[in-house]
C-alpha cells in the first residue's frame, strides 16, 4: 500500500491510497465469499457456482462494490495512520481507480487538526461574577418552599379565578372541523401558567363549575403544527373542578416541619449559607469561563467545515440520547419544537465551534506550559465522571484518550 498527501486549502487534506492489483483480488474474493450464496446460477447448487461463471452472466463488476468496500475498511484507518496528519474528521471516500488485474486507487478527504496562534493567555482580566446572596434570593427560596408544601381546597362557592387549579373537558375547532390533539376530558390546567395558546386561560376566569363556554383563540404564526399555525381557533369548554392553594404560614411551626430547624430564623440562616455556596460554585465556574472566552478570543485558528460538522453530529447524537432518557423520540421532538434536522444543526453550529476552538486552545495553552495531570488526579476525575453519567469508572475510562487531557 502507498499513501500520497496532498494538503488542501482551509486545514483539509486529500490522502491518495493505491493498493496492489494482488491486495485488491484478496478483497475480491472475500467479497464473493461473503455474497456467493444469494446467486442462483443454472446447473449449480445455491452458493457453489465459481465466481468466473458469476461474473460471466452478471458482469464484470459485480463484486467491484463489495470489494472496494472490503478493500477501504482494511486500509483506510492505517492509511490515515500512515500519513502523519492529525486528522480530526471522519474521512470523505472516493474510487479513483477499480478493475481486474489494476491497483485499487481511492482517495480519502480529512479534515487536519488546526494550528493555533495564541494570543495572550497570562494576567487576564475579566469583570468578577458577583456571588453575594440577597435577601430576595432568600425570600424566594422560602416561597418555593412554602408552595411544595402548600394544600389543594376545593372550591365550590365561586367561579374561576386567577391562579386557581381546574380540571376541565374541551374540545377544539378550526375551520369547524376538530383536528389531532385539540380535545381531552379531565385535564388539569392552573388558571394563569400560560400553558395554553393565546387568552384561553383568561377567558376561563369567572366561569362556574359545570359551565360550557365558548373559548376563541389563535394559534401563534410560529407554532409546531404547521396546518394550524396563524389559525383562528373555537374550543368548546367545560369547568369541572376548582381548587385553590392554601400556603401554610411562614412561622417557627412551619421551619420545624420543613427543616431540621426550630426557628424560622435558624431555617433562613441556612437557606442563606445553601445559596450562598451555590452561587459561589456558579460564580467560579462563570469567572472561568469569561477568562478562557478572552483567551480564545485572542487566539488565531482556522477551522475547516469538515470539523465542525463532526461536532455537530455529537451534539445531535448527545441531544438523542437525553431524549430517549425522557422516553422522547428525536422526531417527536423535531415536531414539539418545530424545527427540521437542517434548522437545529444550523442552531447548533456557532456552540459547535465554540467548543472546538476552546478545545484547541485549551490544548495548545497545556503544550506551551507543560501542563502534566497526575494519574491519581486523572482517576479521581473519571471517578467523577462516572458517578455523573451512571458509568463503570474502567468502562469510562477507555473512552477517554490520556493526550487529551495533559
Amino acid at each position: 500500500m502507498s499513501v500520497q498527501v496532498e494538503k488542501l486549502e482551509k486545514n483539509m487534506a486529500k490522502l491518495t491510497i493505491e493498493l496492489s492489483a494482488e491486495q485488491f483480488e484478496d478483497a475480491m474474493k472475500k467479497a464473493f465469499n461473503k455474497s456467493k450464496n444469494k446467486f442462483n446460477i443454472p446447473g449449480f447448487r445455491k452458493g457453489k457456482a465459481p465466481r468466473t461463471m458469476i461474473e460471466k452472466m452478471y458482469g464484470e463488476g459485480i463484486f467491484y462494490e463489495d470489494a472496494a468496500d472490503e478493500a477501504i475498511n482494511a486500509t483506510c484507518m492505517e492509511a490515515m495512520n500512515e500519513s502523519g496528519l492529525e486528522i480530526v474528521s471522519r474521512p470523505e471516500v472516493a474510487v479513483d481507480q477499480i478493475g481486474k488485474d489494476k491497483p485499487f486507487i481511492y482517495t480519502a478527504t480529512v479534515a487536519v487538526r488546526p494550528e493555533v496562534t495564541l494570543g495572550e493567555y497570562k494576567g487576564i482580566e475579566v469583570e468578577k461574577v458577583d456571588a453575594a446572596v440577597k435577601p430576595e434570593d432568600v425570600e424566594a427560596e422560602l416561597k418555593k418552599v412554602q408552595e411544595q408544601n402548600a394544600r389543594l381546597l376545593t372550591v365550590e362557592d365561586r367561579p374561576v379565578a386567577d391562579g386557581d387549579q381546574t380540571v376541565i373537558d374541551f374540545e377544539g375547532f378550526v375551520d369547524g372541523k376538530t383536528f389531532d390533539g385539540g380535545k381531552a376530558a379531565d385535564y388539569p390546567l392552573t388558571i394563569g401558567s400560560h400553558s395554553f395558546i393565546d387568552t384561553f386561560e383568561e377567558q376561563l376566569v369567572g366561569k362556574n363549575i359545570g359551565e360550557e363556554c365558548e373559548i376563541n383563540v389563535t394559534f401563534p404564526e410560529e407554532y409546531h403544527a404547521a396546518e394550524l399555525a396563524g389559525k383562528p381557533a373555537t374550543f368548546k369548554v367545560t369547568v369541572k373542578e376548582i381548587k385553590v392553594k392554601e400556603l401554610p404560614e411562614l412561622d417557627d411551626e412551619f421551619a420545624g416541619e420543613v427543616s431540621e430547624f426550630d426557628t424560622l430564623d435558624e431555617y433562613k440562616k441556612d437557606i442563606e449559607a445553601k445559596i450562598l455556596e451555590r452561587k459561589q460554585k456558579e460564580a467560579a465556574s462563570e469567572n472561568e469561563n469569561r477568562v478562557v472566552d478572552k483567551v480564545v478570543a485572542g487566539a488565531s485558528m482556522e477551522i475547516p467545515d469538515r470539523m465542525v460538522e463532526g461536532q455537530i453530529d455529537n451534539m445531535v447524537q448527545d441531544t438523542a440520547r437525553r431524549m430517549e432518557s425522557q422516553g422522547l423520540s428525536m422526531d417527536l421532538y423535531m415536531k414539539y419544537t418545530g424545527m427540521t434536522m437542517e434548522q437545529m444543526r444550523e442552531q447548533m453550529k456557532p456552540q459547535a465551534l465554540k467548543r472546538i476552538q476552546t478545545r484547541l486552545v485549551l490544548e495548545e495553552v497545556v503544550k506551551a506550559e507543560n501542563l502534566q495531570v497526575s494519574d491519581e488526579r486523572l482517576d479521581e476525575e473519571i471517578a467523577k465522571m462516572a458517578a455523573a453519567y451512571q458509568m463503570e469508572a474502567d468502562k469510562l475510562k477507555g473512552y477517554i484518550d490520556r493526550k487529551s487531557v495533559v
